[in-house]
């Protein structure tokens, strides 16, 4: 049987669950299910942290911070301790949606329009990758895994060392880059965007394989955490484009 992989990390767990049948297997509509559900949750607390931050609310940025540090935290556990993503999943989806409503407004203090672009770049990206899947256009081969394995691991690797020479007064970040960073962050929202094919993938397959029906919970986790990380991108492009 063939072993699924992915560059997200969300879904490398799959590789701890055995691909034995399950009695009640996991369903590429109960995942849709799922990830709306997440979806809904993200949005719920985005809306109380967007309000917050735009009324000047000093509890704005402190929920921001309990989002970044919850979410994280909710991502491990999800990550390393399967049974319980069932659990963790939502609360991972609350926590980013108050990072999210909180970053989406300092975004939008300074660009006007920028956070509604964005959101809508964001869900057509996902449309089109969710075409090109689904017709085969795009394919998760062995060498398209790889290559993107390699790229997602080098912006990881990128934003990492970004930070620490912040620690020291250089900043390396796209925003310093001028047109390069543009280009840089053009080529980062691109590889975000492809990894939706693997994850396509992997859903597809693990319902085939007829893998149990909590998996449910972690390919519609999976699809949030890569849906996220192309929303902050496409933030990120839209707010460098907005600084020329």
């Amino acid at each position: 049987m063939r072993t699924m992989k992915s560059s997200n990390p969300a879904l490398s767990v799959f590789d701890k669950v055995s691909h034995q049948a399950s009695a009640t297997p996991m369903t590429i509509q109960g995942t849709v299910n799922k990830s709306i559900l997440l979806l809904l949750l993200v949005i719920l607390t985005a809306s109380l942290s967007w309000s917050l931050s735009m009324a000047g609310n000093n509890l704005a940025y402190p929920l921001m911070i309990v989002g970044v540090i919850g979410g994280l935290v909710c991502a491990l556990v999800a990550i390393f301790a399967i049974n319980t993503i069932n659990i963790t999943a939502p609360l991972y989806a609350l926590f980013e949606g108050l990072f999210l409503g909180g970053i989406s407004a300092i975004f939008a203090s300074f660009y006007k329009g920028i956070v509604f672009q964005a959101v809508i770049i964001t869900f057509t990206v996902f449309g089109v990758m969710l075409l090109l899947y689904k017709f085969r256009i795009i394919q998760a081969t062995a060498t398209f895994t790889k290559i993107l394995v390699l790229a997602t691991a080098s912006i990881a690797v990128y934003y990492l060392i970004s930070i620490v020479l912040r620690l020291f007064g250089i900043d390396i970040s796209v925003f310093a880059m001028g047109t390069m960073g543009i280009v840089i962050q053009g080529v980062i929202v691109v590889v975000a965007a492809l990894n939706f094919i693997l994850d396509f993938n992997f859903i597809e397959q693990g319902s085939a394989q007829g893998l149990p029906k909590k998996m449910e919970w972690y390919g519609s986790f999976s699809l949030l955490v890569t849906l996220i990380w192309l929303y902050l991108e496409i933030l990120r492009l839209l707010a460098i484009l907005n600084r020329r």
